[in-house]
């Protein structure tokens, strides 16, 4: 049966370690599967990240361990050190474009659909922002034969043009604490969206440097 986060809801750790391996396969292949040790500094980025933790590698091993009983992550094989992959769309049962969507809200909290169109852009490309809100509709309807709704539309907050949505995979969000603060608006977020899109993408070129230079100080010996 697809996972049932009514039945067994993700915690805040396991939530954050398996979207953060699911941004690193879609963003910087060539560092994935990932080591315990870049999953660990993924996970703490201070950038694409609401809220911001500092997951030690203990709490990261541990939420890992969880995950691979839920097969929402495994160990990859043939490597010195080990390393990790996610599971996710099979695990949950849902197509790519909706797992994009869930991981983005995993990893960056409640988003309008124009905020998510703009944030998914290195993992996925939306034709506009009717098919986002299309796959959000999806998963919210969610039948529970397949494990119920995993995401909600929250009320939309005074001020707002637009309603923003949040993901049921750590269990039910709490509405009245996930209001922007008052006078935000939603011009203002998809400005900020874009600016961190553009961080994201340039976080993900530096990344993918450093795992070249990696792996030529292995063929070298270095």
């Amino acid at each position: 049966m697809p996972f049932d986060p009514v039945t067994r809801p993700l915690t805040p750790h396991e939530a954050r370690v398996l979207a953060t391996l699911m941004e690193k396969a879609r963003t910087v292949p060539d560092s994935y599967p990932m080591s315990l040790n870049g999953l660990v500094t993924g996970c703490n980025q201070k950038t694409s990240r609401d809220p911001v933790m500092n997951l030690s590698d203990a709490e990261a091993q541990e939420a890992l361990d969880s995950l691979k009983l839920l097969t929402l992550a495994f160990e990859s094989s043939g490597n010195r050190t080990t390393r990790w992959e996610h599971n996710f769309q099979r695990g949950v049962g849902v197509p790519e474009q909706s797992a994009v969507l869930l991981g983005l809200l995993m990893l960056r909290g409640p988003q309008t659909a124009g905020e998510l169109r703009i944030n998914a852009e290195r993992w996925y490309r939306f034709a506009d922002i009717s098919s986002v809100e299309a796959f959000l509709d999806e998963l919210q309807e969610r039948s529970a034969e397949k494990g119920g709704p995993l995401v909600a539309q929250l009320p939309r907050a005074p001020g707002a043009r637009e309603q923003r949505w949040a993901h049921l995979m750590c269990g039910p969000v709490d509405t009245s604490a996930s209001a922007p603060a008052p006078g935000s608006s939603s011009g203002g977020g998809n400005a900020s969206a874009a600016l961190q899109a553009r961080v994201e993408m340039l976080e993900g070129q530096v990344a993918a440097l450093q795992a070249t230079v990696q792996r030529l100080c292995a063929e070298l010996g270095v």
